[in-house]
């Protein structure tokens, strides 16, 4: 399709092989903001889902939606394949839910790895239950329209960050963190590093030799050397 309004777009070819992506499971979305200079990761959205998922790792499979309607979510589930995650720009609409219990199991069924929503769901008791990654901004019982417009596999923004299909998704209790295809590699490397760092720090500190001289040197540099 080629109308703008309902474009369904191609699906980039993947940014890392999945071994490779995999190992994103390993590291926080807190660390990985951490190597992204702390400047990307979206805002506003929390987990509906148990507190005991696995961190949802996979590739984004992005819809802009028009609010409050999901014609072309119901497309994307169709076309998902195993570990994508399903990120929809509702415009942060809260006024009716874009998904549920029945297009949670379908997408589950099909093998995707979560959704993120900016906008509502509904089913929310069923949501806290399981296991299926589900980011969203907030809850809403009345149901969505199935009219369209909307589009598949084009840029997005969520909760303040641009997200493309193809970009790598991380979502854990902290939050939901998307990394650039075309940065995945680097920032995979830099994660796990500041991940072993992390767990050398925990090590120190159970053995009470954990220092922090930056602090002192960092009071010293803003006060020219005043402070004690």
């Amino acid at each position: 399709m080629s109308s703008i309004g309902f474009r369904i777009c191609e699906r980039p070819a993947p940014a890392l092989p999945t071994d490779a992506l995999a190992q994103f499971a390993q590291v926080g979305s807190a660390q990985i903001s951490d190597c992204m200079g702390r400047l990307y990761g979206v805002v506003g959205l929390r987990p509906m889902h148990s507190v005991n998922a696995p961190r949802m790792v996979g590739v984004a499979l992005t819809v802009k939606a028009r609010p409050g309607d999901n014609l072309m979510i119901h497309k994307a589930i169709s076309m998902a394949q195993a570990g994508d995650v399903i990120v929809v720009d509702g415009a942060g609409d809260l006024t009716n839910a874009l998904v549920g219990e029945l297009m949670m199991m379908d997408a589950e069924q099909r093998g995707a790895a979560g959704f993120v929503m900016d906008g509502a769901v509904r089913d929310a008791d069923t949501f806290a239950r399981n296991d299926f990654p589900c980011f969203a901004r907030g809850v809403s019982h009345r149901g969505p329209y199935k009219d369209g417009p909307g589009e598949i596999n084009v840029p997005v923004c969520i909760g303040g960050q641009v997200v493309c299909a193809g970009d790598i998704v991380v979502g854990d209790a902290d939050g939901v963190v998307v990394i650039p295809a075309a940065m995945a590699q680097s920032v995979l490397i830099s994660a796990l590093q500041k991940e072993a760092d992390e767990e050398r720090i925990k090590e120190t500190i159970r053995a009470g030799t954990y220092a922090k001289p930056w602090v002192d040197a960092t009071i010293t540099e803003k006060t020219g050397g005043a402070a004690k």
